[in-house]
């Protein structure tokens, strides 16, 4: 897979579930089985908020050659989907997040991405 459909799709992604995490964080709490409350909706709408810039920022760059800046996103990408998984992975086990199916569809998400945005970090991959 060429890097601009791999941001192509990392950016419908982050654009997707940001959107349904700003607009219903309730439905997000509830789905992976928390004991939300105001602030974890807050929270969750500031991450949706997070979410649609980091997809912005993934559209924007897909076609970009390769430069420091591209690297520095394709990492920085890379690290936030390993906190995220590692995250996640943690709430789960402590009984934070109850529901499997809340958090193994984002557990899977997270691999692939992170595999992603370091294989493309590492690679010296023309834009095309």
């Amino acid at each position: 897979m060429k890097r601009k459909y791999f941001l192509t799709i990392a950016s419908f992604i982050a654009i997707s579930v940001g959107i349904f995490a700003l607009f219903f964080p309730v439905t997000l709490q509830e789905s992976k089985g928390t004991l939300p409350n105001n602030a974890t909706y807050v929270w969750t709408s500031e991450v949706g908020v997070l979410l649609i810039a980091l997809g912005v920022m993934a559209f924007i760059v897909r076609k970009e050659e390769n430069s420091k800046m591209l690297s520095a996103f394709l990492f920085s990408n890379f690290i936030i989907q390993i906190g995220l998984f590692t995250i996640e992975l943690i709430a789960f086990m402590d009984k934070i997040i109850t529901k499997p199916s809340g958090v193994i569809p984002n557990l899977s998400i997270h691999i692939l991405l992170s595999i992603g945005f370091l294989y493309f970090f590492l690679a010296k991959e023309k834009s095309s």
